[in-house]
């Protein structure tokens, strides 16, 4: 049961270095595993498949605007990314690979009209 739980986390941190993101030195402060730098700058836990803020000491942490919500939408949302990504990576079938992409492009949307909404 381990073994499947490990292979799985090594697994997503893979398809995080095949989707352009960067292994940093960085560990992560909940359960040690690696942290990866997303091409848009965000630190990203493989294993927890959370955001990662990092606050140096004597810095204040950013101030949140109650986007906690849409932080934990844009994780599920990036899970699900990851997820559908394996998935299309396995077919064969065009038919459903036409759904996949399909559904990949909806959650894309998604997560470009989060982000434009944590900006603003």
């Amino acid at each position: 049961m381990q073994s499947k739980q490990n292979d799985s986390h090594i697994k997503r941190m893979a398809d995080l270095l095949r989707q352009g993101a960067t292994l940093t030195d960085l560990a992560c402060p909940n359960c040690s595993s690696p942290l990866f730098r997303l091409q848009d700058g965000t630190l990203w836990c493989g294993k927890d498949e959370k955001k990662v803020v990092v606050v140096k000491e004597g810095e204040e942490p950013p101030k949140t605007e109650g986007n906690s919500g849409m932080d934990k939408l844009e994780t599920i949302l990036m899970a699900k990314v990851q997820d559908l990504q394996v998935k299309i990576e396995k077919t064969n079938n065009v038919e459903e690979l036409g759904k996949l992409a399909s559904a990949l492009n909806e959650l894309l949307s998604s997560l470009e009209k989060i982000k434009k909404m944590n900006k603003s």
